[in-house]
Order: structure tokens, then sequence, then C-alpha cells
């Protein structure tokens, strides 16, 4: 797998390891080839994702992860399993880009009481589903990718973030 991988804050140690590890999981579980695979993970803080989700999304708020997909995997039929992606004349299969906030990231393990890497592995693990074409807009959507995340957290040793 190539993981193109930018820190911009300098509390991201290890961050590497997590994202590659993560990706590494939801391409096994998507059965993709990860010789053939890129992914780009920006590790910043709460200032930089709110600029980049006011940008994108048009909210001026921080927030935990967000996706950039390199096509659009989505399934017309709710529920249904996304496209699988197709390498390209290179024979490369560009997902896509993901930047990941420290801050929110922190916060959010901490109220939940949960391991930082634990969360911010299902948070790359979340957002490289998303470049693979999974929503959670739509309720039968929500729950096809949560259980594909609970599925590829479990093989991780990590529990299921949504039993609390």
């Amino acid at each position: 797998m190539n993981l193109e991988l930018t820190v911009e804050d300098p509390r991201w140690h290890g961050l590497e390891a997590l994202a590659s590890r993560a990706i590494q999981a939801v391409l096994d579980r998507c059965g993709l080839d990860s010789d053939l695979c890129e992914v780009s993970v920006l590790g910043c803080d709460d200032t930089r994702i709110a600029e980049l989700n006011s940008e994108f999304r048009e909210k001026s708020a921080p927030t935990n992860v967000l996706s950039w997909p390199a096509e659009d995997l989505a399934a017309d039929t709710p529920g249904a399993n996304p496209a699988s992606p197709a390498p390209d004349f290179m024979g490369e299969i560009v997902l896509g880009d993901i930047a990941i906030s420290y801050d929110t990231c922190l916060r959010e393990a901490s109220q939940a009481g949960k391991a930082m890497d634990d969360h911010v592995t299902h948070l790359i693990i979340h957002g490289v589903l998303h470049l693979l074409g999974y929503d959670h807009i739509r309720d039968p959507d929500a729950t096809l990718m949560e259980a594909v995340e609970v599925d590829i957290l479990g093989k991780l040793g990590i529990d299921d973030p949504y039993n609390e």
C-alpha cells in the first residue's frame, strides 16, 4: 500500500503505524490488493480541519475525520455494497484523501473513556470506508457501514464503538 502521510501537528506520534494498520485491515476486508492502493492521510489539528470542513462541507466547525474519495463508488440502492474500485491505466487504485484532527480525536477518546490509538484506528477505518463508497446518511447505508467497521475493528482486537 502506498500511504502518503502528511503530519502538520507534531502531537501525531505514531500516526503512520496506526494509519497503515487501519488501512490494511480495510483493504483486506474489502478484498483489495494493497500493493495497488494509494491513500493520503493528513494529521492535523482542529484549526486546520475546521478550515477544510468549511471549505468542502460548508460547516464552520472542527470534526474528527474528513474524506475525499477519488471516485464515487456509492451504491444506488440503500444498504447495498458499494462498487469496487478498479485500477487506473497505470495499474494503481488511488482511493483518495483523509484528514484527521488530533484535538477532536483526543477530546472524543477522553470523553468516551477509550484509548486514543483505538479511537484513531476506528476513525481512519471510517474514513477509508468513505473512500470506498460507504456512507451513513441513509439508515440502511449506516447499518451496513457500522457492521463493516465493527467487523474490521473486531479483527484488530478493538471493541465495538457503537455498543457503549
